[in-house]
């Protein structure tokens, strides 16, 4: 339920209520009992949020959702026939030029 601000035209008295969004709006100053209070359009409290967190994606049509599947599974598809022909991801190994390993000069 929302709070309103109240101002009486007469006295000039102001105050908020917390009333319900179908409820009337009071008419009767509490301060004069004249019936010259009106409700003062405000800004409102705003959205509050609460929990974990929001997230852009939380809310995504079911359109996005379908087409978004679709570019992933077509990835997932491109990804297998890259590894399938060999780790491209390996370093070549390092051969020494000109040594053999395991042999040594001697002075």
């Amino acid at each position: 339920m929302p709070t309103y601000d109240y101002r009486c035209n007469a006295c000039g008295h102001t105050f908020e209520l917390f009333q319900s969004m179908s409820e009337k709006h009071k008419r009767k100053c509490p301060e004069c009992s004249k019936l010259k209070l009106e409700r003062l359009i405000g800004m409102g409290a705003g959205v509050i949020f609460k929990g974990g967190g929001f997230y852009e994606t939380d809310y995504r049509s079911d359109s996005y959702k379908s087409d978004h599947a679709a570019d992933k599974k077509v990835g997932k598809e491109a990804e297998s026939t890259d590894s399938s022909d060999g780790d491209t991801n390996k370093k070549p190994e390092k051969k020494a030029a000109g040594k053999k390993p395991g042999k040594k000069k001697k002075d």
